[in-house]
């Protein structure tokens, strides 16, 4: 299961070694559920990322008020934990709340801002414009 936010800044507050930052990524991408293949359609796709992936952005209608539903995979062990950190970023707000956080400035305050390939870093842009979108579409309807 995935952690909530703060234990991911938490954990990664005592992580000093930027290798050992990447492992904590790679392991939250292996607690991220993965999506079923018949999830892995074109339309759920975020382009713009160097590696294959998907998020599926919901409504939790239950809620009140209705929150974000966030779901993702990556056919990259690396990308999937940023998929995982977007995730606990975006899960459980507000449609509202979520046009206002940034992940790209959540994986500067994890300290992977120096550390993270220009390619990786459009990747993480791209999923954060998407859900951005989506979160528009789904604040207006």
């Amino acid at each position: 299961m995935l952690p909530n936010l703060d234990t991911i800044i938490e954990n990664f507050e005592i992580l000093d070694d930027p290798m050992d930052r990447y492992e904590y990524v790679i392991e939250l991408g292996k607690k991220l559920p993965t999506l079923p293949p018949e999830q892995h359609v074109e339309a759920k796709r975020v382009h713009g990322c160097e590696s294959q992936v998907w998020l599926d952005v919901g409504l939790d209608r239950a809620a009140e008020p209705p929150r974000l539903a966030l779901a993702g995979d990556s056919d990259s062990h690396i990308v999937k934990g940023f998929v995982a950190l977007m995730v606990a970023l975006y899960s459980g707000r507000t449609p509202e709340e979520a046009l206002k956080a940034d992940g790209f400035d959540l994986l500067k305050r994890l300290d992977f801002g120096a550390h993270i390939t220009s390619k990786r870093s459009n990747g993480v842009r791209a999923m954060v414009e998407r859900i951005h979108r989506d979160a528009g579409r789904l604040a207006a309807a």
